[in-house]
């Protein structure tokens, strides 16, 4: 191992020392616990939950190309997006999800999508 990356620390002397040094560490340990805190609080609201669902919407051609994917964050708030695929063309969908619904109708692969993403 390289010592040069490594710092020197000396070791306190006597009572006072031993003091100081115990005040910086609770200092140091405090400002981690405040971060922690702030980094909970903000991955509360980060998209983690993912479920999707591919199906066909035509049954009489092509394959499962069309898909709908939801995105949920802990409070299960987030979007879903549908992609119905077909020989013209491709249209894409985007609905917001709060609390695991929509103000606008849901199709039963979204609804699937979202309950996958839920668990």
């Amino acid at each position: 191992m390289l010592k040069f990356f490594k710092k020197k620390r000396e070791e306190p002397k006597n009572f006072r020392e031993i003091l100081a040094f115990l005040k910086k560490l609770e200092k140091n340990i405090d400002n981690l616990s405040q971060d922690l805190e702030a980094l909970k609080h903000s991955n509360r609201f980060s998209l983690k939950k993912v479920g999707m669902i591919r199906f066909n919407p035509f049954s009489d051609v092509g394959g499962d190309q069309s898909f709908s994917i939801a995105l949920l964050d802990d409070n299960n708030d987030g979007l879903v997006i549908t992609s119905l695929y077909t020989r013209e063309g491709n249209r894409i969908f985007g609905k917001p999800i709060k609390n695991g619904g929509s103000k606008y109708p849901l199709s039963q692969e979204e609804k699937g999508a979202i309950k996958k993403a839920i668990g």
